[in-house]
């Protein structure tokens, strides 16, 4: 049974979601080294944002298939170790969205008036109404750096507040933006003209101390900062001191460069400054809504089925994974056939969609077509992570096609290969939600590649099936279907067989030097 290490105290409802298939080992709190020590055991490992998922435990993970991160942020996983591995990293890009998105507006209303500071007081026994005069939300403009789910999240309620938002991401759209009522800016725009700033970006190289001291000398006269994305987005020395300097008139800040934050941190003890311990995730129903989400994606990867989360390979969304997760077997298979068919190294790949599957990113089904390809021929696990690198690492180049137009079929995958200086190819489509490949080399047939195929191209000529029938039985290999194509070529026939038993090398030998056999391809599905 498959093993999956829980670590970081995860929510006991996407723990059991797993104990009923697999084994799960929780271990609330472990160390750097303990990690190291037995992660060789796994072949999945929950985490939360406490352990760090290095190169080296990544290295040691000799059974490890995925890593699921139960938040958002993987900095904490060596996410480039992990690819080249084959090994799929998720996360939970969607289960805490409203925690985070509340916080941020809780920290932001706080600040603005004072309340951890005012509530304080009041529990020592102290009336300072004066003193804690606050500033309202309304008619203030609020800056959003990155309108991801968490950033658009914000924006709406500052909108439902009479702020005016403007906001910054390079990546966004624009025109969906503004129907929302979010005017977007420039950085340098936004930074200049906003009364409160909340960043909701993640961690890179380029995002990391985006937000300096340079930054906040052009901000507005009181100006409020606040950060519950990712600790190092905003420079807290920096921060520190400008709010001591009267730069910034205050910060509310929930993540840090370094978690748990030393006791001597710049930040603490300084007035206008609310600090929490890193709970923007931190509820009951984020830590249910996280735990399931990688679970779910846990229980995918473990069957060798795709996620719609991984981090490291492309993205699906749940509408496109809809249309296209019908296609997946098919199009793993259509790979392992022409693997099969093709002799010598494969130099170009073209996958070719026909019909209204070209509506959608179809990305992830010729992903599936290279794993089918390469499964059969390499050592390591092909996966849909490390398939496309495995490809390029082998000279294999990668062409998609989409062509709305098709004859007799709604839907139609076409996979060519060029190897040898020949060209070879396969088509492929479902029959209901049935994948049936359809064309071999230019002969029409009716294929299910459930298990095994034998495909022969052969005299056409009278009992010639009766010859193939006879030497099948007489080695004990049954044959469950048959389907014979025709094409253009004079006096050639394709019989593809589908098989229940392997042929022994020397039966398989045997058969291909029959005189009315001109070849013979065995497909073994069972590889993909």
């Amino acid at each position: 049974m498959q093993k999956i290490l829980a670590a970081d105290g995860i929510s006991e409802k996407g723990i059991e979601l797993l104990r009923k298939e697999f084994e799960v080992d929780v271990r609330d709190k472990i160390s750097a080294e303990e990690l190291l020590e037995i992660i060789g055991n796994y072949d999945a490992l929950m985490v939360r944002s406490a352990s760090k998922v290095t190169a080296e435990v990544i290295e040691k993970a000799s059974k490890l298939k995925i890593i699921g991160r139960a938040g958002v942020g993987v900095d904490n996983i060596d996410i480039p170790a992990a690819t080249a591995k084959g090994i799929i990293v998720i996360n939970s890009p969607g289960g805490n969205t409203i925690a985070a998105t509340e916080h941020t507006f809780a920290m932001m209303m706080a600040m603005s008036r004072n309340i951890p500071i005012a509530n304080e007081t009041m529990q020592r026994g102290e009336w300072n109404r004066k003193q804690y005069v606050g500033v309202e939300l309304k008619g203030k403009t609020l800056g959003v750096v990155g309108l991801g789910r968490i950033g658009m999240g914000v924006a709406k309620r500052a909108l439902a507040f009479d702020m005016n938002v403007i906001g910054y991401d390079p990546y966004v759209n624009e025109e969906r933006a503004n129907d929302l009522g979010i005017k977007v800016v420039a950085l340098e725009e936004l930074i200049e003209n906003a009364d409160f700033i909340t960043v909701h970006m993640p961690l890179t190289p380029e995002t990391k101390n985006m937000i300096s001291m340079s930054e906040m000398k052009k901000m507005k006269s009181g100006v409020r900062l606040i950060n519950c994305a990712r600790g190092g987005i905003i420079n807290e020395e920096d921060l520190a001191q400008a709010v001591k300097e009267g730069i910034v008139a205050g910060a509310a800040i929930d993540v840090f460069t370094e978690e748990p934050i030393a006791k001597d941190h710049p930040l603490i003890g300084l007035k206008n400054v609310v600090l929490t311990p890193h709970l923007g995730a931190s509820t009951v129903e984020a830590q249910i809504g996280v735990s399931l989400d990688v679970s779910k994606g846990i229980l995918a990867a473990l069957k060798g089925e795709p996620v719609t989360t991984a981090v490291n390979m492309a993205p699906v969304s749940q509408q496109v994974m809809q249309v296209i997760a019908p296609y997946l077997n098919l199009a793993e298979r259509l790979g392992c056939t022409i693997c099969s068919l093709a002799e010598g190294a494969v130099k170009k790949v073209e996958v070719t969609y026909n019909g209204e599957i070209t509506n959608v990113n179809t990305g992830l089904l010729t992903t599936a077509v290279i794993k089918g390809m390469l499964n059969p021929i390499l050592e390591k696990e092909v996966n849909y992570v490390n398939a496309p690198m495995l490809a390029k690492s082998r000279g294999i180049k990668i062409t998609e096609i989409k062509d709305k137009e098709v004859d007799n079929f709604t839907n139609l995958i076409t996979v060519k290969a060029q190897a040898g200086g020949k060209e070879y190819s396969v088509k492929g489509t479902l029959f209901g939600n049935e994948g049936r490949i359809v064309e071999i080399d230019k002969f029409s047939v009716d294929v299910d590649p459930h298990a095994r195929i034998l495909i022969c191209p052969h005299i056409n000529r009278p009992g010639v099936i009766g010859t193939v029938g006879t030497f099948m039985g007489k080695y004990g290999i049954n044959i469950s279907a048959m389907a014979v194509g025709r094409t253009d070529i004079n006096g050639t026939n394709l019989m593809v067989l589908t098989i229940d038993n392997d042929i022994p090398a020397d039966v398989f030998k045997e058969f291909k030097a029959l005189d009315v056999i001109f070849d013979a391809k065995l497909v073994n599905f069972y590889t993909v």
